[in-house]
């Protein structure tokens, strides 16, 4: 039986986004759409399924632990705090048309009470403390949700979900917390749609030794609680709380909903393994300068503003956007192609 080392209380804010205090909401646009993946598949080119990647520019094909310091290698970010040299990536959502031909779905900033995100692509990343908590070391890597999952009732809804957005405006709020009421595992399949919005949470629990593990996962778990509230009382097994990270994510499909384009069976939108929502997954590689993210859950830094009491430094949208790195994999990943970029580089349809 696991046995928890503590129990918290867990409070919701009023935006549905929760944790006992303040917690750092930021835009992460895009670095680069490739086939790489240094944490799953290191040194390989074209690697089984295409990623976009947002973070520091020293994103690599391989970036071995403690020794591949992102913080020292990068010289730019195309997150909006300075200090933040990390990597984070998910899987890229497609929608097939009829003639059998793919596109990329792209991505948009985030609205809702907490303000606007200006993103040119990318993600939108949360820090969420809980409590007291530990940040990353350097070197920490790990990875949520499993890319070759096919079963949507063998994923934890309240770890990894999408929500319908009706409006292609993301500042009318659409539901409750994130990865609650009706958002599912799956990718809604919904001409009503205009945007997805995908959740990843990331466990919140580690076991205090191991910066990686051969899964990726095995370092770190969930705690009590779910959904997110910044993670509640650890296991013993893992027994150091950490900010719980989340990505948030929409998907703009919009362009895609006349009904005629659609595949006559099958999903329309699908994630670049050419599987549904349940194999949705996000990666993440720690790359915070010195103790500054530490120094940011301490001194409760807030959204996406500067934080002298921690150093922090919020960019401006055309610093953070101008931060781009070249595919290490070319292939073309927008307009129309013939096949998914899943074995030999991508082909133009």
């Amino acid at each position: 039986m696991v046995q928890w080392t503590s129990l918290s209380t867990l409070a919701l804010l009023a935006n549905g986004v929760a944790a006992q205090g303040n917690m750092l909401r930021f835009a992460c646009s895009q670095l680069v759409v490739d086939r790489v993946d240094p944490l799953v598949n290191p040194g390989m080119r074209y690697t089984p399924h295409l990623h976009q990647i947002v973070g520091g520019n020293s994103f690599n094909l391989t970036m071995e632990p403690v020794t591949y310091d992102l913080a020292e290698r990068s010289t730019c970010t195309s997150c909006s705090f300075v200090q933040d040299l990390s990597n984070y990536w998910t899987a890229v959502m497609f929608f097939k048309a009829k003639n059998g031909t793919y596109q990329r779905v792209p991505q948009v900033g985030n609205g809702g009470p907490q303000g606007k995100l200006i993103n040119n692509g990318g993600l939108d990343v949360y820090y969420i403390p809980s409590g007291k908590v530990t940040a990353f070391r350097q070197g920490f890597r790990m990875l949520a949700g499993n890319a070759a999952e096919t079963n949507p009732s063998k994923v934890a809804k309240a770890n990894i979900c999408h929500r319908c957005w009706t409006s292609t405006n993301d500042n009318n709020f659409v539901g409750g917390a994130p990865c609650t009421g009706s958002d599912t595992v799956d990718i809604p399949q919904d001409t009503k749609c205009k945007m997805i919005r995908q959740t990843i949470i990331f466990p919140h629990c580690w076991d205090g030794k191991n910066l990686d593990s051969p899964d990726h996962k095995s370092h770190v778990a969930y705690g009590q609680g779910s959904g997110a509230t910044g993670g509640g009382a650890c296991p013993s097994t893992h027994p150091v709380k950490l900010p719980q990270v989340m990505y948030e994510l929409m998907w703009n499909v919009s362009k895609f909903m006349d009904k005629s384009i659609w595949p006559d069976s099958g999903p329309a939108l699908m994630y670049s393994m050419n599987l549904g929502g349940s194999a949705a997954h996000g990666d993440y590689v720690f790359g915070w300068k010195g103790d500054s993210l530490q120094k940011a859950m301490d001194k409760n830094c807030n959204l996406n503003r500067d934080c002298p009491a921690a150093g922090l430094t919020y960019q401006p949208p055309e610093k953070y956007n101008a931060c781009t790195i070249k595919q290490q994999a070319p292939e073309p990943v927008d307009g129309w192609i013939k096949a998914l970029p899943m074995g030999e580089p991508a082909l133009k349809a």
